[in-house]
Parts: structure tokens; C-alpha cells; sequence
């Protein structure tokens, strides 16, 4: 519990919740930048094609963040009825997220290995956001609504059924929030995030 890492070390705590609030506003900008760039005026009009955290950061996906340690920003809204190819291009705006958190993470993988000669401090501070951001890209690509990964699940089972499904979205988060915390997938979901994130890293 990420609560109780503060306690135990308050300095650890600060450095994650930092690399955690700018890996969910990249990831929840790129979402409203490219649904902006393929013709839907609806994250602009709410505020969301921006860098500034407060208009990204969600309430509940933020404490669930710091209870269990997966969690979710604000969803950005969009209009698909703005986009000229209404499937592919929901689709496009979904992965923007993650794909957000995969460049974060390369680059940070980047920085770390060339700053390690000027010391451990650095490297050690771009390692945490190579971790953070590689998690809450797994973690979205699961297909569970509303997390991005859920696109893929409309494309198999159609609109008229996912938008039922999407609208039991909040009992469906927990639910999965239960999953990961009582079955493998969530040592899975970690395992697979610690090799990836090594890879990155090249150690």
C-alpha cells in the first residue's frame, strides 16, 4: 500500500507520486490531443488538450492509486460522431494513452543509462518513471471499460453490447481491482512490467 510506503518513507512516496501525476497528465493529454487532431472539438472544449494536472487527475483513480497501487486519471470525453472514420479513430485516440506511457518510459530508459556516470540520484528518479509509466500502460491496455485496452473488446463483441458493458463500468474497475489484488494476473500484470521495464533499462 503506497499509504503506508509513505509513512515508512516519505521521500519515496513524493518521487512516486510525482512520476505517477506526469505519466497520467501525458497520458490523458495525448488521448485529448489526438482526439482533437482527428476532428472531435469535445476534450477542448472541456479544458482537457492541456499539460496541467488538475484537469487530468481523477478523484477516485487517484486514491485508488495510492491504496492498491493501479488507478486511473479523469477519462477524457469524446464525441466519435466528430471523427470521419468513427471506429479506427476511437481506436487511435484509446492507444494514444499508453503509447504516451511507452515513449515516457523509453525516454526516461534513455536518460538513466547516459546520466548514470554523474550519479545514482538521477538515474535512480528515471527509473521510477520508467516503472510507473510501464505499469499504467499495461494496466490500461487491459480490457476492462473504462480502461483503454476495452477498444479492442468493442471491435469483437459491436457497439450496441460494449456500450451496455461500458456503462457498468464502475463495479467492473473494482471488480478487476479485486482480480488483481487476489489472483495471479496481478503478479503477472507485475512481472510483466518488472521485465519490461528492465529491458528499458538494459540491465
Amino acid at each position: 500500500m503506497l499509504l503506508l510506503l509513505g509513512l515508512q518513507n516519505p521521500i519515496a512516496l513524493i518521487a512516486f507520486l510525482f512520476a505517477l501525476v506526469m505519466a497520467v497528465t501525458v497520458h490523458e493529454f495525448a488521448h485529448a490531443f489526438v482526439a482533437d487532431r482527428l476532428g472531435d472539438p469535445t476534450p477542448k472544449t472541456a479544458g482537457r488538450v492541456t499539460l496541467n494536472p488538475l484537469a487530468h487527475l481523477d478523484p477516485i483513480g487517484s486514491l485508488m492509486l495510492l491504496i492498491a497501487g493501479f488507478g486511473w486519471g479523469k477519462p477524457v470525453p469524446i464525441q466519435p460522431r466528430f471523427f470521419s472514420r468513427p471506429a479506427l479513430d476511437e481506436l487511435l485516440v484509446a492507444l494514444a494513452g499508453p503509447a504516451s506511457n511507452l515513449i515516457q518510459a523509453v525516454i526516461a530508459g534513455v536518460l538513466a543509462r547516459q546520466l548514470i556516470v554523474y550519479g545514482e540520484l538521477i538515474p535512480a528518479l528515471l527509473e521510477l518513471v520508467v516503472q510507473v509509466n510501464i505499469l499504467l500502460m499495461l494496466f490500461n491496455l487491459l480490457p476492462v471499460p473504462p480502461l483503454d485496452g476495452s477498444k479492442f473488446l468493442q471491435i469483437v463483441i459491436g457497439e450496441t453490447a460494449f456500450r451496455s458493458l461500458e456503462a457498468a463500468s464502475l463495479p467492473l474497475i473494482i471488480g478487476l481491482f479485486l482480480i488483481l489484488q487476489t489472483t495471479p494476473l496481478g503478479v503477472m500484470l507485475n512481472t510483466a512490467a518488472a521485465q519490461l521495464t528492465a529491458w528499458i533499462l538494459g540491465v
